[in-house]
């Protein structure tokens, strides 16, 4: 289901600030930095898993020291709360990780 811009604003507030919600295009996205190629494909990697395990994929771009993350549910045509439910589920793994 389709979130209205209430409930996108009430799940916003469980996952990392850092998390941006472009409006117009209906996706949830995040910039993750790095210190090198190994610990960004690591991070990759582990999103797969997430993705895997979860049945819901994000759309990566993948630099030597970054990976911007972006979710949206294409079946909705917009934000569900699983979109929520990955980024908290990647900010988990983030957290594991400092």
């Amino acid at each position: 289901m389709k979130l209205e811009q209430e409930a996108i604003e009430q799940l916003r507030g469980r996952i990392d600030r850092a998390w941006e919600v472009d409006e117009q295009d209906s996706i949830l996205r995040r910039d993750f930095r790095f210190e090198n190629y190994y610990q960004t494909m690591a991070f990759v990697n582990a999103v797969a898993w997430i993705a895997h395990r979860e049945d819901h994929h994000p759309d990566l771009e993948v630099g030597y020291n970054h990976c911007r993350v972006r979710y949206q549910t294409h079946s909705v045509g917009g934000l569900s709360e699983n979109d929520f439910i990955c980024a908290a589920r990647v900010d988990a793994l983030v957290a594991d990780h400092r």
